[in-house]
């Protein structure tokens, strides 16, 4: 994951790679007190990000013909700006957590 933040705009950019080796890059746009768009496959998820206090709260909803989502990220930066944790306390993905650590310059070249 890498991430662009110049407030009010933040770029979320993530490349994943299944167990089977497949490659897929999904990039998110947000900007702090609007509400943006973002597609998902076929889907567009409708998204309002705002600060708590020094947490970032990404909350997004989007239909698909099966279902209807919920998401609601928490983004908390360490007090050293190394670690970034996204929790998901109260939405869909109710209990998961990810906890991303910075790297160097060097190691994220390949990135793009």
């Amino acid at each position: 994951m890498k991430i662009d933040h110049r407030e009010p705009r933040l770029i979320q950019q993530i490349h994943l790679t299944n167990a089977g080796g497949t490659k897929q890059r999904m990039t998110f746009t947000y900007e702090t007190g609007t509400e943006t768009t973002n597609s998902v496959g076929e889907a567009t998820a409708r998204t309002h990000a705002r600060w708590v206090g020094t947490e970032l709260v990404i909350e997004s909803r989007m239909k698909t013909p099966a279902r209807a989502f919920h998401f609601k990220d928490h983004w908390s930066l360490s007090d050293d700006g190394r670690t970034l944790t996204m929790a998901h306390p109260d939405d869909d993905l109710a209990g998961q957590i990810a906890v991303l650590e910075r790297r160097s310059q060097a190691d994220t070249a390949s990135f793009d």
